[in-house]
């Protein structure tokens, strides 16, 4: 028979680097999730991943258990990546901050694809490219599907 559901819990960590203090801990003891159990598994899990911001989704169980599902970094952090910025732009249909390419962006939806909302690689790059010009970030050159 399958447990009872008490929680899902959303968060967002660097990976390998968990630890009890907020905004963790209080999400997690609220709810009655051992901290320091969780923390153990995920920096286990998340050493190849060090420093990287990675979304992890709890499902806390009736009796106290927990299973977690780690996910690829957001877009906009990966953008953040490629183009070497560490903010985007404060104005981004005035002030552009920077260049990137499709090749990037494809390479970008591909890494996203299985948390994204679409089936094709080519809707994909469409919501890739759509974050980089609302953060300021221009992708040059012409679409591939336009060619």
């Amino acid at each position: 028979m399958a447990k009872e559901v008490s929680a899902l819990i959303k968060l967002q960590v660097k990976g390998g680097a968990a630890n009890p203090s907020p905004p963790i801990g209080p999400a997690l003891g609220a709810k009655g999730v051992n901290i320091m159990e969780f923390c153990k598994q995920f920096n286990a899990r998340t050493q190849d991943k060090a420093g990287k911001v990675l979304p992890v989704v709890i499902t806390v169980y009736a009796d106290k258990s927990f299973e977690f599902i780690i996910k690829t970094p957001p877009v906009a952090i990966q953008l953040l990546e490629v183009s070497g910025l560490k903010g985007g732009s404060a104005e981004p249909n005035r002030k552009k901050v920077s260049n990137i390419s499709w090749d990037q962006v494809e390479t970008i939806a591909k890494d996203k694809m299985t948390d994204l909302n679409a089936f094709t690689v080519e809707s994909a790059m469409k919501m890739v490219a759509g974050t980089a010009r609302s953060m300021g970030i221009t992708v040059n050159g012409n679409a591939p599907w336009n060619n």
